[in-house]
């Protein structure tokens, strides 16, 4: 097969495996670079409607749409912050207390278990009392240490290099929004009139794509968040909006999603002795983590025109080869794939 691979073939193959290799060790340092690049091609439309609408130049349109979407942005993150810094103090604070709460239940058992343990015999239970109360011992010692004020401090020491990332982030969201059209054109400069139809084409499917992710992850998140509300304000009234939105936000983190919060909520509540609310909240944590799978590679594969098996099958090998950024990756270039033998870019053909 490979000696009726052509020089031009040839040569794509070899960029195309650089590229691969260049993806693979730049893209970890080039999150905010590729996040501002993809907000940018989502917030193209409403700078040309603000052109046309209102005959203003680019730059104009570009100002006004990116400090509308810098201002929701900060009150979006003001407000996420807030409350997160105010329930990471008060866990801190409250740490003692929850660990006593499990110290409790866990002698209240170990009471307990002597009545059973009766007429087994006596080194049997000694050894599985000592090493079930090291275990939880080192435990209790881990989630102390965890959630002592210093460490919580060693995290916040990150936050200057979180908000570097943030500037990088704005600032290369600001000139990639002004140079769309110049980077467009640059790039079309250097293909024949052929090849750049076939190139418009692909960049037309993949811009599709896209904007078909982000609806198709918006559209499974809001239905993640109907039922986790629905379904707390049955089980805790009193924090099932802010726990929802909380949920909402966790759980556009792919993979982790809301099991992330109901799981170590439902586990604490069962250890502490509050069964039937630890039981509802692994219920929910099921129902959310059922939804998610089942409902989300389908949902991605009509939006970004996939079947749920292909969605399926190229987010976990992405997972599995480069982590979470795979994850959405992955989808991207079973579609970028597609659209180049659609276009004709790619002449694959083979017949066994």
């Amino acid at each position: 097969m490979f000696r009726y691979l052509t020089k031009k073939q040839w040569i794509l193959i070899l960029l195309a495996l650089l590229f691969i290799v260049a993806c693979y060790f730049i893209l970890p340092v080039s999150i905010p670079l590729i996040f501002a690049f993809v907000t940018a091609l989502f917030l193209n439309p409403s700078v040309r409607w603000l052109q046309f609408r209102f005959r203003i130049n680019r730059k104009m349109a570009v100002t006004v749409v990116f400090l509308l979407f810098v201002i929701f942005l900060g009150l979006l993150g003001t407000y996420a912050i807030t409350r997160a810094v105010a329930q990471i103090i008060e866990l801190a604070d409250n740490a003692p207390e929850y660990i006593n709460q499990i110290n409790n239940v866990l002698l209240n058992w170990q009471n307990n278990m002597h009545s059973f343990t009766q007429s087994m015999p006596k080194e049997f239970v000694d050894k599985v009392t000592s090493e079930l109360m090291n275990s939880l011992d080192r435990t209790t010692a881990a989630i102390s240490e965890k959630l002592q004020l210093a460490n919580i401090a060693a995290a916040a020491a990150k936050i200057p290099e979180y908000l570097v990332s943030l500037l990088v982030y704005l600032i290369a969201l600001f000139l990639f929004m002004l140079e769309l059209p110049r980077l467009r054109d640059k790039m079309h400069d250097q293909f024949t009139e052929a090849t750049s139809e076939k190139v418009k084409f692909m960049n037309a499917r993949l811009s599709y794509v896209v904007f078909g992710f982000l609806k198709a992850q918006f559209l499974v998140s809001i239905i993640i968040f109907i039922v986790s509300l629905a379904g707390l304000l049955w089980i805790t009234p009193e924090v099932a909006i802010i726990m929802s939105i909380i949920i909402w936000i966790i759980d556009f983190i792919p993979i982790i999603g809301s099991i992330v919060i109901l799981g170590p909520w439902s586990i604490y509540m069962l250890i502490i002795g509050e069964l039937e609310m630890g039981t509802k909240l692994a219920l929910l944590a099921i129902i959310l983590l059922a939804i998610r799978r089942t409902v989300e590679p389908k949902v991605m594969g009509r939006h970004i025109g996939l079947s749920p098996l292909a969605t399926l099958i190229a987010m976990y090998l992405g997972l599995q080869l480069i982590g979470l950024t795979g994850f959405i990756l992955g989808p991207l270039v079973v579609i970028a794939f597609n659209s180049a033998k659609e276009a004709g870019i790619i002449k694959w053909n083979l017949k066994i």
